[in-house]
């Protein structure tokens, strides 16, 4: 995940309002002198003048939802290592005489380090046949909050520290919390439409969801923004480079993409900024300015009405695709390349299994190195489980 700031020029954090000081003395009329000005006239004391006010244009917020988010995931994370129990249900497990129970499933089953897709599944990862046949809905947003390994997890919260402190600091608990779910709401929605063989768990549709917002504040807020081409050249490229980093197998590019569209057009809507002129007068004494200014700009209240359109349209559209059973890559034959593009180096379609059941018993063969394996399952239709043997299966 990038990590990536906007900021203005350090003479924008602070407009100073001077006040020019008032003479009770018109120029322009002569006041005669008494007779006794000599003995009666003193001159005033003198006053040092007087320090300009200044007033801070926007509130600075302490951060406290990023961090509390943070500890949450990773408080979720180790609860997921507490319920897996790898020496219980497995017997091949990374770290298990020194972290017991909380030791990792062998890389074959996840190279991330981390739970298996059982428990993953069991916690609320995303599955699409959980979500449309059991109408479990939930799970669109319980996903974000799941971490398939120990990479994943730390990969995750730096870069939510470095991108949304900054964020929570310049706009508030309020508005990030809200682009941070929704947006996160956003990728496992187009992750669902796309991604339709196996589940899928993190918190990068969020992540890429502040990219966005980011993104849609420096254009929404151009006006105020002095160095202009340099952060919105600096931010396109940090973009671009987290979105490539999506084509690389067992990355789910769709929840990154879905999230950053999200998260741009909340970033109309949410982080919005009101004109220089409008603030300047709010805290200059009364009388001060003659000509009342705007609080936004026309263009302003364009790009947010469209974006507010837009994400409605998002959202209902993709739930009613979603909820009626529909597949996006039987409408799209070419979306699979926004996720994984193959190479040389590895392949990009998922690990397939033929199997055979009779009861409990599980007959199963890869179909792309032709391997066998026979498994007793205690409920032979979990698909995450049989999922998981297949991957370890063809591997």
């Amino acid at each position: 995940m990038g990590r990536a700031k906007t900021s203005s020029s350090s003479e924008s954090d602070k407009v100073e309002i001077k006040i020019q000081p008032r003479s009770d003395l018109n120029p322009a009329v002569v006041i005669p002198r008494p007779a006794n000005h000599q003995q009666n006239f003193h001159p005033p004391p003198h006053r040092p003048p007087q320090r300009p006010r200044s007033h801070r244009l926007f509130k600075k917020w302490i951060p406290w939802f990023v961090p509390t988010i943070v500890l949450v995931n990773v408080a979720i994370f180790v609860y997921a290592m507490y319920l897996n129990d790898c020496p219980r249900n497995s017997e091949n497990c990374i770290g298990r005489s020194l972290l017991d129970r909380f030791a990792f499933q062998s890389t074959k089953e996840n190279p991330l380090l981390g739970p298996s897709a059982a428990t993953l599944l069991k916690l609320g990862a995303l599955d699409v046949k959980s979500v449309v046949d059991g109408h479990q809905v939930w799970r669109l947003a319980s996903c974000m909050w799941l971490h398939a390994g120990v990479f994943h997890v730390l990969a995750n919260m730096l870069s939510l520290i470095f991108v949304g402190v900054r964020l929570e600091q310049e706009f508030g608990f309020a508005r990030i919390g809200l682009v941070y779910v929704i947006s996160g709401i956003g990728g496992s929605l187009l992750s669902s439409l796309f991604v339709r063989t196996t589940i899928s768990v993190g918190a990068s549709g969020a992540l890429f969801g502040l990219l966005g917002a980011m993104l849609s504040e420096l254009l929404i807020n151009w006006t105020i923004y002095e160095n202009k081409c340099a952060a919105l050249s600096t931010l396109v490229l940090i973009i671009i480079i987290n979105l490539a980093v999506g084509i690389l197998p067992h990355v789910d590019n769709f929840a990154h993409l879905g999230g950053f569209v999200t998260g741009f057009l909340l970033g109309f809507i949410l982080l919005i900024r009101p004109q220089f002129g409008w603030v300047n007068q709010r805290n200059a004494p009364p009388g001060y300015y003659s000509k009342n200014t705007s609080k936004y700009k026309a263009y302003q209240y364009i790009f947010l009405i469209l974006a507010l359109l837009l994400l409605i349209a998002e959202f209902a559209v993709g739930l009613g695709l979603l909820l009626g059973g529909a597949d996006g890559n039987d409408h799209c034959h070419w979306c699979h390349y926004l996720s994984c593009i193959p190479s040389p180096f590895w392949a990009c379609g998922p690990v397939r299994c033929s199997s055979s059941q009779l009861q409990n018993q599980v007959n199963m063969t890869c179909l792309s190195n032709h391997k066998s394996g026979f498994y007793t399952l205690q409920n032979p239709n979990n698909t995450a489980e049989l999922q998981r043997l297949c991957t370890v299966l063809c591997h």
